[in-house]
Formats: structure tokens, C-alpha cells, sequence
């Protein structure tokens, strides 16, 4: 991670943290980048969501990618994943998303994609801060070089056939439930289902600019259980702020996470002798209740550290076909380089209907194990991390678990705090371990 920008692009609270300075500067560098040192004219692509700031954000980094030559082809209020699909197959120099994803209105983000679609490379990302930081000069275009803005929501047009394609079923007679976050998905998601037949209930489906993400979404998933149960509908789905990620309702109520979709297509796909290598991709925060469910049916896994970009970057050497978090990002190798909330709920309706059962019954053979997370402000993340006493408390627990449960520590990628988690039986068990690790990190000093 740079100074600005971390796994998840430049975010912050705007014009605060993230101003609109950072965005001119940001545009400035790529469009150079991509156009005039290339002795060419950029074509960049870009989307936003909802928040107020988005506009702000949307209109510094056209001017900042007109200034030094570029073309600026604006989707406005479109998905993270439709950016990146649209960068990738209209042949864009790089793909530009503004969201802050499920956080709340006042932050904002700037997420930069290469020319495949794909989160950029951290050498290009180095240059944009060292450009913000004054480091780099960059000259401004002159005359017909100066850059334009394009109308692009031909685009989002495009990426909403796109979704509609991936199906292979009508929908039907099936009550579908959508809570769209009053985020990037509210004018993408119901046409999809309306499309492909389905009787469609869509709640939080009014972006003032405030209130993405609030109270509502993936975030905030016991309102669409709620609504599930109450309209009796079979089956229901929620989006965050940008559509990257989705969980689901099932049509009793039941939250359906991440976890349970890499189950349930996996083992579709296995079925269908669809999972090369006959592996899902994993992160170290997914659930014992996963592992346990794929050993039963003979899927393998493997585990990446916490964040979809380490997912992908594991299917891309690999060659695995599926990985995703259990918060909802889930990535279809075969079709995007993102995780794209959308898609997801297309592919479990698949799913059910391809097997002509209720979600309940496809999540079922996925029982979570309790589990408690604790955070612990440290002085120093690595020195707590790595001393020999809190090492050695860890390997007690994960020896005394045996294949009973787990025990996870890690640093926080944002904060000065340590995470420990453990995942046992009951949650009686999962306290003691927990905070028998650390007892460890306060005798000997760590605490902040």
C-alpha cells in the first residue's frame, strides 16, 4: 500500500482526507500517462455512485484528464464492476471508479483499473502519489490536444445486457427481493430481474446523495430478512454501495454470506466438472463452517490474505475459477476481474433453479461456528505480531482446537490494532482463547 492509496484505492472523507485537489491531480497524471507520453490520446472511462461528493469528484477529474490531453467518458451513476467490464471490452487506457463502497455518505474513494479491467499496478500508483506530492512534473495539453468529455452511458447500457446474457433461465413466476443500498445498483439491478421475468420487490432505491448505505444494503441485511419474510418472496439479495459485493436472504430469512456462495457454486460447478483444479479461493477470514462443508464433498481451497484483490490475484496464477470473501465480494474468473454484487445473485438464482431447490436448502450443508473478533490498540503492530510469547500463546490455542475450530491473528491494514479472532464449538470457548492471547499482548507491554 502507497501513502494515498491502499488495497481498495484512494479513500477518505471528502475534502478532508480525499479533497478535490487530489482528484485534479489524479486525472492530471493519467491522462499524461496514458496520452502524451504515449504520443497518443487517452480514452479514460468513469463511474460513480451516489454520494454528493461524487459530482465533485466526477467533475476534478474530468478537468484534471482534459487538461493533459485525455478524453474523459463519462457512465455517471453506474457499478464498480460495470466500469471494469466496460474498460476492459470498449478497449479504455484505464477505468476510473468513484465510490467509497459500503461506507457512509461523507467518504468517498478513487478507484483506479487498468486496461484489462484490473485493480492498477502498484508502480503506477507510486507515480500518481509521487505526482501528487509535487515529485513528478507533468506538462498541460495546448490547443487540439486538449482532452473532452463523452456522454458514455451507452456503457452502462451495454454492461446491463451484459448481466442480462449471463442467464440461463427465465425468472419467471419467482418473487425476487433487492435492496439497492440507495447506492450505484438502483437504476441496474431491477431491470435486470424485470428482464429475465421476475416479479421483482425493491427497497432503499432512493439516492438523495446521503443516505447510500445507511441503514440499509449489505451492510445493514436484518432489514432485507425482514422484508423477505413479510412479503414471502423466495429469495432475496443485497448490494453495497458500489455493487461489488452481494449477500443473500433465503426464503425463510436466513442470511446467506460469501462463504455460502463459494460453497453452492463450487460445488455446482464440480458437478458440472466446471472447477478446474478443482479449487475455491479463499480468504483467511472465511468460516471453519466453509472448510468443513468443502472437505465433506471433496472441494480444496486455498487462502489469500484479506481483500478481493488478493483473491484475484491468486485465480489470475493459478488458474482457479472462483474466490470471494465472506463479506460478499465474489469473483467469477471467467467473466469479470472483479467482484460484481449483480452477477453473483444471478448466479445463485442459476443455481436454484438449475436445481429446482430452495436457497435454504442449497446454504444448509454450510454451519457457521461461532465466532469472536477482537481488535487490540498497539504501539506496534509488528512487534505484538511477532513476539515469541504471543506466538507461542497463539500455538497453545491452535493446539488445544485441534480440528475443532481456529485461531487467527493479524494486523489491521488501516489501523494500529491487532485482530484476534477464534472460531470454536460455542462462543464460551471462543471468549476464553480469545482473550487468553491477549492477556499475552498486555503483560508484556503492546498495549497502546
Amino acid at each position: 500500500m502507497g501513502k494515498y492509496f491502499g488495497t481498495d484505492g484512494f479513500r477518505g472523507e471528502a475534502n478532508k482526507t480525499l479533497t478535490f485537489e487530489h482528484a485534479v491531480k489524479i486525472g492530471r497524471f493519467l491522462g499524461w500517462y496514458y496520452g502524451a507520453r504515449l504520443d497518443k490520446k487517452a480514452k479514460v472511462v468513469i463511474g460513480k455512485d451516489t454520494r454528493r461528493s461524487s459530482y465533485m469528484f466526477e467533475y476534478a477529474l474530468c478537468t484534471g484528464l482534459m487538461a493533459s490531453g485525455a478524453d474523459a467518458y463519462i457512465m455517471h451513476v453506474t457499478t464498480t464492476p460495470s466500469v471494469a467490464y466496460i474498460t476492459r471490452v470498449d478497449d479504455f487506457d484505464c477505468g476510473i471508479m468513484i465510490s467509497a463502497s459500503h461506507n457512509p455518505y461523507y467518504d468517498n474513494g478513487i478507484k483506479l483499473l487498468n486496461s484489462y479491467g484490473e485493480k492498477m499496478d502498484e508502480e503506477t500508483i507510486l507515480m500518481v502519489e509521487d505526482y501528487i506530492d509535487g515529485k513528478i512534473e507533468v506538462p498541460v495539453a495546448g490547443r487540439h490536444e486538449i482532452g473532452r468529455t463523452v456522454d458514455y452511458v451507452a456503457g452502462r447500457n451495454r454492461y446491463i445486457g451484459f448481466l442480462i446474457s449471463m442467464s440461463k433461465y427465465s425468472f419467471k413466476g419467482i418473487k425476487v427481493g433487492l435492496d439497492v443500498a440507495n447506492g450505484a445498483a438502483w437504476q441496474i439491478a431491477k431491470g435486470v430481474y424485470e428482464a429475465l421475468g421476475a416479479k421483482v420487490y425493491v427497497m432503499n432505491d432512493n439516492p438523495d446523495g446521503y443516505n447510500i448505505n445507511t441503514d440499509c444494503g449489505s451492510t445493514h441485511i436484518e432489514h432485507l430478512q425482514k422484508f423477505v419474510v413479510e412479503n414471502r418472496l423466495d429469495i432475496g439479495f443485497a448490494y453495497d454501495g458500489d455493487a461489488d459485493r452481494c449477500l443473500c436472504v433465503d426464503e425463510k430469512g436466513n442470511l446467506v454470506t460469501g462463504d455460502h456462495t463459494l460453497y453452492i457454486y463450487g460445488l455446482y460447478m464440480k458437478e458440472r466438472g466446471k472447477l478446474l483444479n478443482n479449487k475455491v479461493v479463499t480468504t483467511v477470514m472465511s468460516n471453519f463452517g466453509l472448510y468443513k462443508a468443502l472437505d465433506k464433498v471433496g472441494i480444496e481451497y486455498e487462502k489469500t490474505k484479506v481483500g478481493d484483490k488478493y483473491v484475484y490475484e491468486n485465480m489470475v496464477k493459478t488458474g482457479n475459477r472462483i474466490g470471494g470473501e465472506q463479506s460478499g465480494h465474489t469473483i467469477f474468473l471467467k467473466y469479470e476481474t472483479t467482484g460484481d454484487g449483480i452477477l453473483t445473485s444471478l448466479k445463485l438464482m442459476e443455481v436454484m433453479i438449475a436445481k429446482g431447490k430452495p436457497m435454504s436448502e442449497l446454504a444448509a450443508p454450510v454451519v457457521f461456528f461461532p465466532q469472536v473478533l477482537k481488535n487490540v490498540r498497539v504501539k506496534s503492530k509488528p512487534d505484538a505480531q511477532n513476539d515469541p510469547d504471543v506466538q507461542a500463546a497463539v500455538k497453545r490455542v491452535a493446539d488445544e482446537l485441534g480440528d475443532t475450530g481456529r485461531i487467527l491473528v493479524r494486523e489491521s491494514g488501516t489501523e494500529p490494532v491487532i485482530r484476534v479472532m477464534v472460531e470454536a464449538g460455542t462462543n464460551e470457548i471462543c471468549e476464553k482463547y480469545v482473550d487468553s492471547v491477549i492477556e499475552v499482548i498486555k503483560a508484556k507491554g503492546h498495549i497502546a
